[in-house]
């Protein structure tokens, strides 16, 4: 099994989510072809409601513990209610263009 639908499963199993969205977004990075240690995630719950983000993103850290000590680099978390992703018309900020890190 993949690390993106690893990471989807196990949010899945733990959050009641409406909506998951795990892209993997290594290859935007200096990483050797076919990584797996860059992920943008877009969830959408209503466990969410009267939660701050910091506190929405500790639980997702929480529940990814492991894989983020192991084998997530960078995890991108866009968290919302139902009420907010329709708000957003369904959409999440795109990414920004990955500076190069050690390449500069």
């Amino acid at each position: 099994m993949s690390m993106k639908e690893h990471i989807s499963r196990k949010l899945q199993s733990s959050i009641r989510l409406s909506h998951v969205e795990v892209i993997n977004e290594s290859h935007l990075h200096n990483v050797p072809p076919g990584s797996e240690s860059h992920f943008k995630v877009i969830l959408v719950s209503d466990e969410f409601i009267g939660k701050m983000p910091v506190k929405r993103h500790q639980l997702v850290y929480g529940i990814l513990a492991n894989e983020i000590r192991q084998d997530i680099h960078a995890l991108a978390l866009h968290t919302y209610t139902e009420s907010e992703w329709h708000d957003r018309l369904k959409k999440a900020p795109d990414t920004p263009d990955c500076k190069g890190g050690s390449n500069h």
